[in-house]
């Protein structure tokens, strides 16, 4: 197992989960589908190994692009424009929480007790929930967070002359890109979900009608009745004049 990144057997579990319907909650508030979230995971893993060469100094995944494209379409479907626009504060947040980690933790890595690719998505996950808070928007801070610091790594080797290549979007599957997003995500749904229930339920009180509606309880299912049990127009026509008839019939008589 050491020879599988640990981004691709990240997205091999969350597949499968996917496959057996176990992430079906997290998926609606993401607006994807199974078969769209399953389809995506597979343009991910696929594009990890597509490398495309911008300039000796950079080089686009196309894994990572399609992470980046999916953090957008989540963004693109938040429920409100103040949603939006936390998540976008988030990433820069978040963004930051990435440059301070760097610049501490690249002055000497090897004294850290874990490998920096794997504290960078931890940071990100993180930083990315507590300022993004909804699932949707802590994806898109987490997956952000990630690219903006590879694009400032970029302009870091550019202004101070070094060598160097930046892998923009990371190997995809394999960057901590990836893992940022999921963990972000895990953590709002689990948090979210443990504060909802000891807060008994979601609250609805003074939040838009867009970010409730898919909160309410279905209403039960109420079997129409049969044709047969029901009386036609013209059955119900006649009982009427029926009953017109005896209470004119009784005004006579008396």
């Amino acid at each position: 197992m050491t020879n599988f990144p640990l981004g691709l057997i990240t997205l091999v579990v969350v597949s499968i989960l996917i496959y057996f319907g176990a992430a079906h909650r997290v998926l609606d508030k993401l607006r994807l589908s199974d078969r769209a979230a399953l389809a995506i995971i597979l343009a991910i893993i696929a594009g990890s190994f597509v490398d495309i060469p911008i300039s000796p100094r950079i080089t686009l995944n196309l894994g990572g692009l399609v992470a980046v494209g999916l953090a957008i379409y989540v963004l693109a479907g938040a429920g409100t424009f103040y949603e939006k626009i936390r998540a976008i504060i988030a990433a820069a947040v978040t963004a930051l929480a990435l440059f301070i980690a760097a610049r501490y933790l690249g002055a000497e890595p090897e004294a850290i007790f874990i490998d920096p690719i794997y504290i960078y998505p931890l940071v990100a996950g993180l930083v990315g929930y507590l300022a993004g808070r909804s699932r949707r928007g802590a994806f898109f801070a987490a997956v952000m967070a990630v690219l903006t610091l590879d694009i400032g790594q970029y302009f870091y080797l550019a202004n101070t002359g070094l060598r160097g290549t930046v892998h923009v979007g990371g190997a995809g599957a394999f960057d901590s890109l990836i893992l940022a997003g999921i963990l972000a995500v895990l953590l709002a749904e689990v948090v979210g979900e443990t504060l909802e229930r000891l807060q008994g339920g979601p609250k609805s009180e003074g939040r838009p009608e867009e970010l409730i509606q898919h909160l309410r309880e279905p209403e039960p299912a109420r079997k129409p009745l049969a044709e047969t049990e029901r009386p036609g127009r013209e059955e119900r026509g006649a009982n009427q004049e029926q009953n017109n008839s005896d209470i004119t019939g009784g005004d006579k008589d008396a």
